[in-house]
């Protein structure tokens, strides 16, 4: 194939590698991705009436789990941004969904952990991703070894993302 094959024209005669294209698409389907689990998180809990948790702190309870971790672990796990963390622990301590302690070692430090409320939060989310998996592996066909794949490309991905910030690529 010549290189004009392998690129497509776009208006004002550019042209453009297959490749971006894909990668553009790839990377509106992960925003879009997140947006969509977040309005699938949000109607789970709207259904049932409850409104006080927003999807971000329902999957921030959900990622906590039955760890003990301060706002900077959630954060370099990847979870969240800093403003964003600190800001939604604060309103789920206030609500009842988190309590926190003052780490030992560093009195600066908060360390928080779920709530029997948070714990039935994070339940209700694990549900939810329990009976999407199930309509998952039923009417899409994915399995584990599609999840692998994609699982694998996605963390290369993210490795790429990281690599460029830490070393300035």
């Amino acid at each position: 194939m010549t290189h004009q094959m392998l690129q497509k024209e776009r208006p004002g005669g550019e042209r453009e590698a297959p490749v971006k294209r894909r990668y553009l698409e790839a990377l509106n389907l992960i925003e879009r991705l997140h947006r969509r689990l977040l309005d699938v998180v949000k109607d789970e809990f709207e259904r049932n009436g409850e409104k006080e948790l927003n999807p971000v702190q329902a999957l921030l309870l959900y990622n906590i789990g039955d760890d003990v971790l301060s706002a900077g672990e959630l954060k370099s796990r990847g979870y969240y941004q800093g403003s964003n963390v600190s800001y939604n622990l604060k309103k789920l301590v206030e609500a009842g969904y988190v309590s926190h302690e003052r780490s030992d070692a560093d009195r600066r430090s908060v360390r928080v952990r779920l709530t029997d409320k948070g714990q039935r939060v994070r339940a209700r989310v694990d549900s939810l991703y329990d009976r999407q998996l199930q309509s998952i592996r039923d009417v899409l066909g994915m399995d584990e070894e599609e999840f692998d794949r994609l699982n694998r490309a996605l963390a290369r991905l993210e490795r790429f993302w990281t690599d460029q910030i830490l070393y300035r690529l």
